[in-house]
């Protein structure tokens, strides 16, 4: 499924615990774009539907919908620093043919 770093791990809850969302998932999303690529979200989901998928990863409780796991099947989700002082969210996906995306 979908691995999230411990350096994601600790942005995700740092981010739900200054939102006041502690108790809600992380949503995950993925969809193909027109040239082939997938584009991605994350958001706290505070609606679940009986067919989304749940997980945990690094302590992280995570949701997606059936529709998302075949294109984010093997991601990893990291939290690095992309120039000095800017750091994001990247997703290594094997299954996206630009490989690498930041969101």
């Amino acid at each position: 499924m979908i691995t999230i770093t411990p350096s994601a791990a600790e942005q995700i809850k740092a981010s739900a615990k200054q939102q006041d969302v502690d108790d809600m998932a992380l949503r995950i999303a993925a969809k193909k774009i027109e040239d082939g690529s997938i584009e991605y979200a994350m958001g706290f989901a505070d609606q679940l539907t009986t067919d989304d998928l749940k997980f945990t990863s690094e302590g992280v409780e995570v949701v997606l919908a059936p529709s998302s796991a075949l294109l984010l099947k093997d991601a990893v989700i990291d939290y690095v620093e992309i120039e000095p002082g800017q750091h994001n969210f990247i997703f290594s996906n094997p299954n996206d043919p630009q490989h690498n995306s930041q969101e």
